[in-house]
């Protein structure tokens, strides 16, 4: 899974699964652009990068906003001469019964979720396409509805990624002929800071009774399947979404 100069957006990539997406890419040769709205933090990840003897570059960009997008894309760019592989992790959560969820939460979370993997992916396949050559990963999630599953208190959270795993399919059928493979990853529950503050205490035990694997995943499981997708070897593989959940949705 070598990523040998391959340059690299990962956005949400300050913590949690971005921060090990973009730290597997960077000990995999990529050449790696840190995306989040926390740019302290972004610097923080590019610092342990660079100290393991990768290359990185900070860049704050907020994903509901074309301007900072084509920014971001624009700066990667400028420092690193092109652009082969975009992971789309930006992504919010935040519990809110149904009769309480307002149309301020849903805009948010669908702006964040979904309209940013869209504007994203445009931006990237801009510079892709000329180069006959890309990777975009969209991060999902088990919680989509249909072939996956719903939850409580989640509905403007389970839209969202429902609509990513049709905008996979959707950009995976406009960009392969032209040589960028689109795919999603669709992670379970993963031990990082959002799933902690998703979830209450008493509920912990009732949901690692349903994984067969009988734990949380490590953010670090998913990044190397994002590694994965992101290589050579992964050539023959586009709009599909991969599951990395413990075995959950097989119970």
């Amino acid at each position: 899974m070598q990523l040998e100069n391959r340059v690299a957006i990962i956005t949400g990539a300050a913590r949690g699964i971005g921060e090990a997406i973009a730290k597997v890419f960077a000990q995999s040769g990529s050449l790696v652009v840190v995306s989040d709205l926390e740019i302290d933090e972004c610097r923080q990840v590019v610092k342990a990068i660079e100290d393991a003897g990768g290359k990185g570059l900070a860049i704050r960009c907020d994903v509901r906003s074309r301007q900072e997008i084509e920014n971001m894309v624009r700066q990667a760019v400028d420092t690193f001469g092109k652009l082969d592989i975009l992971v789309n992790n930006a992504g919010i959560l935040g519990r809110r019964p149904l009769l309480k969820l307002s149309e301020e939460d849903w805009d948010l979370t669908l702006g964040v979720n979904l309209k940013g993997q869209f504007l994203c992916a445009q931006a990237a396949a801009r510079e892709m396409v000329p180069n006959k050559w890309g990777r975009i990963i969209n991060i999902g999630s088990i919680s989509m509805g249909g072939c996956g599953m719903a939850y409580p208190h989640i509905a403007h959270y389970t839209a969202s990624k429902a609509g990513v795993i049709g905008l996979t399919s959707a950009l995976a059928l406009e960009l392969t002929p032209h040589g960028v493979n689109v795919t999603a990853i669709c992670p379970g529950v993963i031990d990082t800071a959002m799933a902690a503050e998703a979830k209450a205490p008493e509920q912990i035990d009732r949901v690692l009774a349903r994984v067969p694997a009988g734990r949380f995943g490590q953010p670090e499981e998913v990044a190397r399947v994002a590694a994965f997708l992101a290589s050579e070897e992964a050539s023959y593989i586009s709009g599909n979404a991969i599951i990395v959940d413990g075995g959950w949705l097989v119970t």
